[in-house]
């Protein structure tokens, strides 16, 4: 009946979500085909993720003068989950323009290929996600109340993601070198967020922190896994981001869905 329900609605969005068979078929299928006649398969990805935290961890607590069992974990957290929203953004900007050939022959809802490209990089996080587990367990890292909120946490990530996904997908079809430009930015925007780096390092300076939205979604899911006070500020402000991009999707697609097949 829900199915029914979001196939007859007129947001791409919801009728895309009904077509979930297809959108989580194609994301496996693209993990086998990336990783097909390995031994490890994906978990090269986890055992990649652990050497790079291990050797950015022991420079990098030399350079801030911090204990690495405070550092270490920090940097665990940050790191995997920044992998996974950087990833994200990346590839949003060829998600329309890779899919091509279908979208010229298949009549399908442009999420398809958006919620294909998000729920792959969840698929890939899960699989990184162990090292976390590690690192927190073995430097005792201990675990307080906002774990139970990490599932929600995630889930307005992977909302806002799914609608930078759309905007970015179809601004870089019509704009091709937007691509371009947003691959160089991204590069910048990992030195000025706090992923190696902590936020109250700062100081008085926080407010920079306020305009740069991928740290509200890093902090709310670095504060459900480690053991920190609550602070309500991120989650006010990635709740807010989520439910403007969702609109602004919305309407970005109801204005040129008729026109992407002819900008390919």
């Amino acid at each position: 009946m829900i199915i029914r329900t979001l196939k007859k609605s007129n947001i791409d969005f919801l009728v895309a979500i009904a077509d979930y068979r297809i959108w989580n078929l194609l994301a496996f299928q693209d993990i086998r085909q990336r990783y097909r006649r390995s031994v490890l398969g994906p978990f090269w990805i986890t055992l990649s993720m652990l050497i790079s935290i291990a050797a950015l961890g022991v420079v990098y607590s030399k350079i801030f003068k911090m204990n690495i069992d405070e550092y270490l974990p920090y940097l665990t957290v940050g790191y995997v989950l920044w992998n996974f929203i950087s990833t994200i953004v990346l590839e949003s900007t060829a998600v329309i323009t890779g899919a091509e050939a279908i979208i010229k022959q298949v009549n399908l809802p442009f999420g398809t290929y958006v919620l294909r490209m998000v729920w792959r990089n969840l698929i890939i996080l899960f699989h990184s996600f162990p090292v976390i587990v590690l690192i927190l367990i073995y430097f005792n890292v201990g675990f307080n109340i906002n774990l139970l909120l990490f599932p929600l946490a995630l889930l307005l990530t992977t909302a806002f993601a799914v609608f930078l996904g759309y905007i970015l997908g179809i601004v870089c079809a019509r704009y091709r070198d937007v691509g371009q430009i947003i691959n160089s930015l991204m590069q910048v925007i990992f030195y000025v967020t706090p992923v190696i780096w902590r936020a109250d390092l700062l100081k008085g300076n926080r407010w920079l922190l306020d305009f740069n939205p991928f740290y509200h979604y890093l902090e709310i899911l670095r504060m459900c896994l480690m053991n920190v006070a609550f602070d309500w500020r991120p989650w006010t402000c990635s709740i807010a981001i989520t439910c403007t991009l969702g609109l602004f999707s919305i309407f970005i697609v109801k204005r040129t869905k008729f026109r992407i097949a002819l900008w390919l």
